[in-house]
């Protein structure tokens, strides 16, 4: 049957009072997408409202949601900004508002969002094997472009494993640092804002191998769990960046270190797949394959690879 005509009011301003709702819209979204690639028996969870939290201060001014005609959220996409690199996600339309438009509507506006606002990068992640998706996005002016491949390393597999002394860093020369080291190689990246939030909500702790004076490699890493009602177990990398193989390799095994001074299980990266020798070594470290997305970006605002090593900048929350 034909989907029934929606009339949706935004974009409106999220904010954390909206996390409950988006919570709602996100799961029945993506459960059902899931139901339609074939996976009947997933049920895609609600997130941490720490972690919405996290993506509305970070979105800012981008976080935006669109309501029907009867005030019930109908959509939402989160617009990041991080210096000239432009980015959207999560973004869902609630399930009974699909083909309607909407979903058009809200992506269009993320797109004149950030070329308004100098972005030279415009992307966003979906899933490589959705090629309804794909096509959606591929209409509005998207092109597919390399994988992005969340991979783990399982650090601690035993409850009786001792956990070495942990390291505060002090975050004004940690952050000063990898933000030196991220606009050298990527000229123009500033992941300020997320270093700030991390800090301020005590999310993560960021990581820097030291040269000198500066930085060789750093990472941004939260441990608060993504899904609701479940515990944290993880280092996840949000943000990183290295000169060259040996200092990717040394960041790798001082984040092992970092969560087993949490006791935690396992560091999880998420490798775009475009820079093959950085996903050579975490093969040959030990990560091991865990999901894939697919990174497409709007045509002639492409990603600018960095030549002499890599910046990784996780395009999901």
């Amino acid at each position: 049957m034909p989907r029934r005509e929606v009339t949706v009011q935004g974009p409106l301003q999220a904010t954390p009072r909206d996390i409950e709702e988006i919570n709602r819209v996100f799961s029945g979204a993506f459960t059902e997408r899931y139901h339609r690639d074939g996976m009947a028996g997933v049920k895609v969870p609600t997130l941490n409202p720490t972690v919405w939290r996290y993506a509305i201060a970070d979105a800012a001014d981008g976080a935006l949601l669109w309501r029907d005609d009867l005030g019930h959220l109908a959509a939402f996409n989160m617009i990041h900004r991080s210096g000239v690199e432009g980015w959207m996600g999560p973004l869902a339309v609630r399930t009974d508002c699909q083909g309607s438009g909407v979903g058009k509507g809200i992506v269009r506006e993320g797109i004149a969002r950030l070329k308004e606002a100098g972005a030279k990068t415009i992307g966003l992640e979906t899933m490589p094997r959705t090629i309804e998706n794909i096509g959606f996005y591929s209409a509005l002016g998207l092109r597919p472009g390399h994988l992005t491949v969340t991979m783990a390393w399982d650090v601690y597999p035993g409850e009786d494993r001792p956990a070495p002394g942990g390291t505060v860093p002090d975050w004004a020369e940690a952050s000063r640092a990898a933000g030196e080291l991220a606009e050298r190689l990527s000229p123009g990246v500033d992941f300020s804002r997320e270093f700030a939030l991390t800090e301020e909500a005590s999310l993560g702790g960021v990581t820097v191998i030291q040269a000198g004076a500066g930085a060789d490699a750093f990472a941004l890493w939260h441990t608060v769990a993504l899904a609701e009602a479940r515990t944290g177990d993880e280092l996840r990398v949000l943000k990183l960046g290295a000169t060259n193989e040996r200092s990717f390799t040394a960041l790798m095994l001082k984040l092992q270190e970092e969560a087993l001074s949490r006791r935690l299980r396992r560091v999880s990266v998420r490798s775009q797949t475009a820079y093959d020798w950085a996903f050579g070594l975490l093969l040959k470290i030990g990560f091991r394959v865990h999901w894939t997305d697919l990174r497409m970006t709007l045509a002639g605002y492409e990603e600018r690879l960095v030549r002499d090593g890599v910046v990784w900048s996780n395009w999901e929350i």
